[in-house]
């Protein structure tokens, strides 16, 4: 790669919103991130329109490299973590714990006391994520099992664990700022 071309690619991605022109972007970066489970292109999409408040994306050198979907829960003070990819080229950057701290962040979490996802027992990848997640902000992560392999499933996918980590109030904050 010529030099200039060099010196004007990025090393840091950029955290942003979603567009709904992103949509099949996403879907692409999820298909390459097995074992996640794979939506169709239009629950992509609607994803990147309709929860765009609650969704990231990660963008490098032109390119989404990073991705996490979520919402918050009606009627409950809690974010949910839906799915959360990062492209074999992002990854050893910290970039999920970076776009999980990105999303709590955001007005539109501010009222979220828990963050929320669940994980199968054997997904080693999402359980070091959480975990380093929860313990960087200083929140206590449980977990139990939530969707039944038999009684959700019908047998046709493992058991998913809902995982919860508490998250620190704004007071705690600043008090872990001081």
């Amino acid at each position: 790669m010529p030099k200039d071309l060099e010196e004007t690619r990025s090393s840091t991605p950029r955290l942003r919103k979603p567009e709904s022109t992103d949509g099949s972007a996403i879907w692409a970066l999820i298909k390459d991130c097995k074992p996640l489970d794979e939506n169709s292109m239009y629950c992509n999409l609607i994803q990147a329109d309709h929860f765009r408040d609650t969704c990231v994306v990660a963008e490098l050198d032109g390119d989404i490299v990073g991705w996490i979907s979520g919402h918050m829960i009606p009627n409950d003070n809690a974010f949910f973590v839906w799915q959360v990819a990062v492209s074999p080229k992002a990854r050893g950057m910290g970039l999920g714990g970076k776009m999980l701290s990105h999303l709590i962040d955001r007005d539109e979490c501010a009222d979220a006391s828990e963050l929320k996802t669940t994980i199968t027992e054997d997904n080693d990848a999402s359980w070091g994520l959480f975990r380093s997640f929860a313990k960087r902000i200083g929140g206590d992560l449980t977990d139990e099992p939530h969707f039944h392999e038999e009684e959700h499933f019908d047998g046709a996918h493992d058991t998913e664990h809902m995982v919860t980590i508490t998250l620190p109030s704004a007071e705690e904050e600043l008090a872990r700022a001081a």
